[in-house]
């Protein structure tokens, strides 16, 4: 396994592996993660709104930097989407065990977003070593649906905050993020087989 590893990472030069500003944006997103979840699990609404939205920004941010100062790297571009993963999927799991939590999260919803993840990282890994070399490349739907649950996670943060309890909101938001994962998962999924179908082993 460390050997595999070590394999992948040597056929990319170094200009690919850079840590650059943008990407240290990225891992900022990705330590903040276990500090929202603490202020979720006890109950700091307040800290944990402002936290999620400071790294929801980070998202915007190492993004344009990677543009504006030409820095778009394979490291960059595979820790960025790994980020996102990890913010919002810890974000929902912490919501759905948070029992206090004026709008709870059900379980399966939390299996359904684990699950297109897994799906997606399994046909990436798959694709390449299908074809030795997988470009990380988000489809329009996936940047709306990982959109859509940030804003659905931070308006969850306010709620509990401000002990709203907006139900026939909740349950349009909820609707709304259900249809685009499963729309995204269906997406990929089409797109993997294409993709097998058409590569070299």
């Amino acid at each position: 396994m460390i050997k595999l590893k070590l394999s992948f990472f040597k056929k990319f030069p170094k200009r690919e592996k850079r840590l650059t500003i943008s990407t240290c944006f990225t891992l900022a997103r990705i330590i903040m993660t276990p500090i929202i979840i603490y202020t979720m699990l006890a109950e700091r609404w307040n800290y944990a709104f402002v936290l999620f939205v400071c790294a929801a920004a980070t998202d915007i941010v190492d993004g344009f930097l990677a543009r504006w100062r030409n820095e778009k790297t394979l490291l960059g571009a595979w820790l960025d989407p790994v980020a996102d993963k990890l913010l919002t999927l810890s974000c929902f799991f912490t919501l759905a065990f948070q029992n206090r939590s004026l709008l709870h999260i059900p379980f399966w919803f939390v299996a359904i977003v684990f699950i297109r993840e897994l799906i997606i990282i399994l046909g990436v890994v798959m694709l390449y070593f299908a074809r030795g070399f997988m470009q990380v490349q988000p489809t329009i739907t996936s940047k709306i649906t990982t959109l859509v649950q940030i804003i659905f996670i931070a308006w969850l943060c306010a709620c509990n905050f401000f002990n709203w309890i907006p139900l026939k909101t909740y349950q349009v938001i909820f609707t709304a993020v259900v249809v685009l994962v499963l729309l995204s998962l269906i997406q990929y999924i089409r797109m993997g087989i294409g993709l097998l179908q058409g590569s070299k082993v």
